[in-house]
């Protein structure tokens, strides 16, 4: 069976068991990532407990008045120093209430459930007595068909769980150019310069683009500038010799991208090249399944492919529900808010 021929029956299983849902829960998660065979591997989502209007000293309320003591112990307990130039302080208690992973929670059920999406990844790398290590495995791109099934979501946590890692550092880059949601979401200004920017001057020195966290064994190295010719960009040869010299460098260090959606943009397909493992990320409440066929056809075959099968419910136990619920704005590719790509309207 082929990766394609995967990847849709895997969505058309999370369809068809998923059962309806319940409007205090909002929507569930089931996940799935590659391992050596292609094949797909489940694990359970983390609970997110909405709001709920008028509920007065319910549950729901003690756990958020818990999330903001968490919080705040964990912007404590991360290390940042203003000292340090550029030195990004990712806001933990914003991503914790979009029920992203943060450290102050390492037990938590989003946690354990990166921790089974990042294992076959980090395997993939390191090889084993079976499968030999993939050729730069340790450059990961996280993509999906279509906007708002959550990759940015899982681009984030994957990095952040992967930097909890004892024996490894991550290295995660926008590189949804036209969007740059991520970085936003991470706390990077704006302003800052970054993977357009590297590719565009022959002379500039990815290491000087590159930026600080408040997380020990995590950088980031933001979108950059808009550009009208940024596929272009990303297509060069100066990006090629880019990523192989990322990968190459150090061997602890795993690169995740944060890639814009295949059927939204032509510049997906082409970071997909460059690859060693792909990270899709398909929405089981949302995603068509020719749209999943159509993405994957760009990516090609001969790519480790792993899926993450978002909005799916589904039963932990007879007791509880896991749930996830992906709360992304749309996406306006073309321009980010307040800014425009070189050329653009002139």
């Amino acid at each position: 069976m082929s990766i394609i021929e995967k990847a849709v029956s895997a969505l058309g299983k999370g369809k068809a068991s998923e059962p309806e849902k319940d409007s205090k829960t909002g929507s569930d998660v089931e996940v799935s990532a590659s391992d050596p065979t292609n094949t797909v591997q489940k694990a359970a989502s983390n609970p997110v407990t909405p709001s709920i209007p008028g509920s007065g000293a319910s549950p729901e309320v003690a756990a958020r008045k818990q999330d903001a003591v968490t919080g705040e112990a964990e912007e404590s307990a991360i290390s940042y120093d203003p000292d340090v130039e550029n030195m990004v302080k990712i806001p933990f208690m914003e991503l914790r209430e979009l029920g992203m992973l943060t450290p102050a929670v390492p037990r938590s059920a989003i946690a354990e459930e990166y921790r089974t999406i990042k294992r076959p990844l980090l395997t993939n790398i390191a090889g084993d007595s079976v499968t030999p290590p993939i050729p730069h495995g340790n450059l990961i791109m996280v993509t999906s068909a279509l906007e708002g099934d959550g990759k940015t979501f899982s681009s984030i946590c994957l990095a952040l769980s992967i930097a909890m890692e004892r024996e490894k550092h991550v290295l995660f880059v926008d590189a949804d150019t036209a969007k740059a949601e991520a970085g936003r979401q991470l706390g990077v200004p704006s302003t800052s310069p970054g993977l357009i920017d590297v590719l565009e001057d022959e002379n500039a020195k990815v290491e000087d683009f590159i930026l600080p966290t408040n997380v020990e064994k995590l950088r980031i190295l933001p979108a950059g500038g808009l550009h009208t010719h940024a596929n272009e960009l990303l297509a060069s040869a100066r990006m090629h010799k880019l990523m192989l010299a990322l990968s190459d460098e150090d061997p602890n260090r795993v690169i995740v991208f944060d890639s814009p959606p295949l059927l939204l943009t032509t510049e997906a397909a082409v970071l997909a090249s460059f690859m060693g493992q792909i990270v899709f990320v398909v929405s089981s409440d949302s995603t068509p399944q020719y749209a999943v066929t159509q993405a994957i056809e760009h990516i090609g075959e001969e790519k480790m492919v792993g899926m993450i099968l978002n909005r799916a419910r589904k039963r932990t136990n007879p007791y509880s529900y896991y749930t996830y619920e992906y709360r992304g704005g749309p996406y306006g590719y073309g321009h980010r808010d307040g800014e425009s790509a070189p050329g653009a309207g002139q």
